[in-house]
């Protein structure tokens, strides 16, 4: 069956980094797009960052410069580097390909 498992998250301070992974499997993930997604308490799920099988990124407008999305068709898993991270970034962050979630990973940016 397909599966997004995500790892990597944590409690971080401001102007650090993150490094999140999420390991897929059950689909042809090299073929796929794979986008990572964020909810903040109260807040809609908002899209973060995308990329194509052909490697092809985009990102939303608060991360641009400070995240970077990649992958790993070898190894079916999908990054997402976050660096200066700023408070604003608190939010669970979701794996996602087509109808398919991941279970989310807690990602906090406070002193």
């Amino acid at each position: 069956q397909v599966q997004l498992v995500e790892s990597g998250g944590g409690l971080v301070q401001p102007g650090g980094s993150l490094r999140l992974s999420c390991a897929a499997s059950g689909f042809i993930f090299r073929s796929s797009y794979m986008a990572w997604y964020r909810q903040a308490p109260g807040n809609q799920r908002e899209l973060v960052a995308g990329i194509s099988s052909g490697g092809s990124t985009n990102y939303a407008d608060s991360v641009k410069g400070r995240f970077t999305i990649s992958r790993n068709n070898a190894q079916s898993t999908v990054y997402l580097q976050m660096n200066s991270l700023k408070p604003e970034d608190t939010a669970v962050y979701y794996c996602n390909w087509a109808a398919t979630w991941g279970q989310g990973t807690q990602v906090t940016v406070s002193a």
